[in-house]
């Protein structure tokens, strides 16, 4: 009997276990389950379509459970262009869970959706003894006009325009949950610097300000930066990504050389992929500057398919997603 890996599904098993078993046909849905669409687009009226996206929230420490809560599925909603209007949540608690965590937690909550105006209209929330951990689904919605819909595919000579968190969720969680063999390497100021930048594990600020200028975005998840895969495929597409442009947080790169890591396929929550056509790029760029928000150019999507990674003045493909580095370091 063949055993599931940790971890998101891979691709393949999507497409022989999952895509083939999704009900009935409705007209009402534009774009259902897709390789690299993390959101449903549905027909909503004449001028507006309904964006809806579920994540689950589950591995992260107690004190971030609210925050990620809200923003996991949030902003799978904001790349497609919408911003997150109303949210089901289950929570799905093991015993011992404290009154005080949910008091929390819902504290937390209340707080990021009156940030982003957004409102909880409904879920379940119950103890079981057979939960573990601590758990929560969240399906976000909103709503985007027709012709605002952004979608996660590029035509040939579209820049790619990443924001500077890429490895950011990997090393974030590694200052949680392996602060012990960190703690040699790293002062107990920069670990506690490191807990504290998981509030930047969210492309939502970033996604509603690239609207204006972007054909389409994606949120670096598992996998980080191999997601250019997905868009290249979707699109029927290459790429060409320069290492030399690369911009990761000093800290990201000191716990990454740390655990002998490339940045590519490290998890990267929170890290937008911009799909921008040539003459909106700068503009882009700079409109996150000016937010405090750190953007690059790290490549573009050509004509060619192949896939390329220009490295130290050598060009050889760009990694696949063979497995996530988060996945193996804590499934310990």
């Amino acid at each position: 009997m063949e055993k599931l890996p940790f971890g998101k599904l891979r691709n393949e098993l999507l497409r022989e276990v999952i895509f083939p078993n999704l009900g009935i046909e409705d007209g009402k849905v534009i774009y259902g389950p897709k390789e690299g669409f993390d959101s449903a687009v549905l027909e909503y009226d004449d001028e507006h379509y309904l964006i809806v996206a579920t994540d689950p929230t589950l591995g992260v420490p107690a004190e971030t459970f609210g925050f990620f809560t809200y923003h996991f599925a949030s902003s799978d909603v904001a790349v497609f262009g919408a911003r997150p209007r109303w949210l089901v949540i289950d929570f799905v608690l093991p015993p011992g869970t404290s009154r005080e965590f949910l008091e929390r937690t819902m504290e937390d909550l209340n707080g990021e959706c009156r940030r982003f105006g957004s409102a909880i209209i409904g879920g379940h929330t119950g103890v079981y003894p057979s939960v573990r951990e601590l758990v929560a689904t969240t399906t976000a919605m909103g709503l985007v006009k027709r012709e605002g819909l952004k979608l996660p595919l590029a035509k040939p000579g579209d820049r790619i325009i990443v924001t500077g968190k890429v490895a950011l969720e990997f090393v974030v969680s590694a200052s949680y949950f392996r602060a012990r063999e960190l703690k040699g390497f790293l002062t107990p100021g920069k670990l506690s610097r490191l807990r504290s930048l998981y509030r930047l594990e969210t492309v939502l600020p970033d996604a509603l300000i690239a609207r204006p200028f972007v054909r389409g975005m994606h949120d670096a998840t598992e996998g980080g930066l191999t997601a250019l895969h997905e868009i290249a495929d979707n699109s029927g597409l290459g790429f060409v990504v320069y290492s030399d442009r690369l911009r990761l947080n000093p800290l990201v790169e000191k716990v990454l050389d740390f655990y002998g890591l490339e940045p590519w396929s490290v998890s990267s929550t929170g890290t937008l992929i911009a799909i921008t056509p040539p003459e909106n790029s700068n503009q882009l760029i700079a409109e996150l500057h000016k937010n405090g928000i750190t953007a690059f150019e790290l490549g573009e999507f050509t004509r060619e398919k192949e896939r390329l990674l220009v490295e130290n003045g050598k060009v050889k493909p760009f990694p696949e997603f063979e497995g996530d580095p988060y996945v193996t370091l804590y499934g310990k």
